[in-house]
């Protein structure tokens, strides 16, 4: 009985080892804005790292007043959702498909930017196209395909397998982007 007791007067005392972890983990999650204000904590770990800097720096580039609607993180895959702006889009996404690491909306344009952030898993290739493509059938407005690696090493492993119409951005040189063929720079193709 006095084990006990004094068991819970030291736990009460001292952290737990699950809670001094769990602390220095949120000590190093990654902190993202939104361009509606909204602030995010992503998990360190996977393409959260390139995620945030497509938010900061590839967004406010190329798709200037765009409207994240969708972000995914490693961890929680859906970290931030606006299935309102979906609906105002007349898309409807079946809840466990595959999402694209990014979903903005290019208010200005009315283009639907999908944005895969490549640490892992591949570009968006002729397969990856092809299921977001089905993904968001349902679309009124053009749909934008990009591939963001974090520097150009990264993507030469992939180079071959990305695929044409596509658009592939490069986070070491932010100002940029590589257009995959077709006729139009930054734009959604009829297909």
């Amino acid at each position: 009985p006095a084990w006990g007791s004094h068991l819970r007067s030291y736990l009460h005392a001292f952290k737990t080892l699950k809670k001094l972890y769990a602390r220095e983990r949120d000590m190093r999650r990654i902190p993202v804005k939104l361009s509606n204000g909204r602030k995010l904590s992503l998990s360190p770990g996977g393409q959260n790292v390139l995620i945030k800097k497509i938010i900061d720096d590839f967004c406010p580039l190329f798709i200037p007043g765009g409207r994240v609607i969708y972000v995914g993180d490693t961890e929680t895959k859906w970290a931030y959702f606006d299935s309102d702006a979906l609906k105002e889009l007349a898309i409807e996404i079946e809840e466990h498909g595959k999402m694209p690491d990014v979903v903005v909306h290019h208010v200005e344009k009315n283009w639907l930017v999908l944005i895969e952030a490549v640490i892992s898993h591949g570009p968006v290739n002729p397969k990856r196209r092809q299921e977001l493509k089905t993904l968001f059938a349902g679309s009124k407005v053009g749909i934008v395909y990009v591939t963001a690696f974090l520097d150009r090493k990264a993507m030469m492993k992939y180079l071959e397998e990305i695929s044409w119409e596509t658009e592939v951005w490069i986070a070491e040189t932010p100002t940029h982007l590589i257009h995959f063929n077709g006729e139009r720079f930054l734009g959604p193709y009829e297909d």
